[in-house]
């Protein structure tokens, strides 16, 4: 006599979705920890380990010397300067973006990206033909004795341009994401253009600017391939902590190459930490964006 199965017998079991076995589970954090460990944690061991090789004495001569001190002082100002206009035309693109309908508008977003796009050593050598002494202003510059490449104007504009996108590329989903009841509202009140943006605007959107200030001055205090190219390389004059490392590292001078690169780490360190905590404070935001909007 034939027996009867069961039709589920012959179905196969099927796991509910988002729940991995817990061996594929710790298989993938496994090789993501040992990636990040090779990639991130090994060279920043191998950093810090060279630049106090021999002892902080050594390490502290390397930081405080001379030329150390110029290119610190002019990666400080280089960012000081490249990171606030970069806020203001992010502030700008991003609201004209989100609140506005503009011929040219897809344009715009193009051109947003193309430091992305573009090799900053392309970047460096645009601004060497158009301000060189045998680029398109250079003879007008060299007759009126001004100087912007191999100075620190052209050190500016280099970073300026590589990091533009940053502070408009955080801004500009999450003004889009937000709807614009409380500057009309505002306005209906009696608010000005100014007020509207200090007092409803800017509060919505703090967040997402601190992290995209934060991000562009990452990058313009550690920009290396467009600074090259419009610096010069003079010692002490127009080198910025990136060319510095390369100098000293050139040079055979391994523990002040790595006692400068330390410090760009701990930049770094400090960069990672507060933008995790702002990326935290930024969900929040857009969690709380999109709950207003339903």
């Amino acid at each position: 006599m034939a027996t009867a199965t069961h039709p589920a017998a012959d179905t196969p079991v099927r796991r509910p979705m988002g729940k991995d076995p817990g061996l594929v589970k710790w298989i993938c954090i496994a090789v993501s920890m040992l990636y990040l460990g090779v990639l991130l944690l090994g060279p920043l061991a191998v950093v810090f380990g060279e630049a106090l090789r021999k002892g902080i004495a050594a390490y502290w001569h390397a930081v405080v010397a001379p030329e150390a001190l110029a290119a610190i002082r002019l990666t400080a100002i280089t960012a000081a300067i490249a990171v606030p206009l970069n806020m203001v035309f992010g502030v700008a693109a991003s609201w004209a973006i989100a609140k506005f309908d503009f011929k040219g508008k897809s344009l715009l977003i193009t051109l947003i990206d193309l430091p992305f796009a573009v090799s900053p050593v392309i970047s460096g050598l645009i601004w060497v033909l158009l301000f060189g002494l045998h680029g398109f202003f250079g003879p007008w510059l060299y007759k009126h004795n001004l100087h912007i490449i191999f100075a620190m104007p052209g050190i500016v504009l280099a970073t300026i341009f590589v990091t533009f996108p940053f502070v408009a590329r955080e801004l500009i989903p999450l003004m889009q994401a937000q709807d614009n009841d409380e500057e009309e509202t505002a306005l209906i009140l009696g608010a000005g253009g100014w007020q509207t943006f200090w007092r409803v605007t800017l509060p919505r959107i703090k967040w997402a600017l601190l992290y995209g200030v934060l991000l562009c001055n990452a990058r313009a205090m550690g920009e290396f391939g467009a600074v090259a190219v419009v610096s010069g390389n003079v010692p002490g004059e127009t080198n910025t902590m990136p060319l510095h490392i390369e100098i000293l590292y050139n040079d055979y001078n391994f523990v002040g190459a790595f006692a400068v690169a330390s410090l760009l780490a701990i930049l770094a360190m400090a960069t990672l930490g507060l933008k995790a905590l702002l990326e935290w404070r930024l969900h929040a935001e857009l969690a709380a964006t999109k709950h207003h909007g339903e």
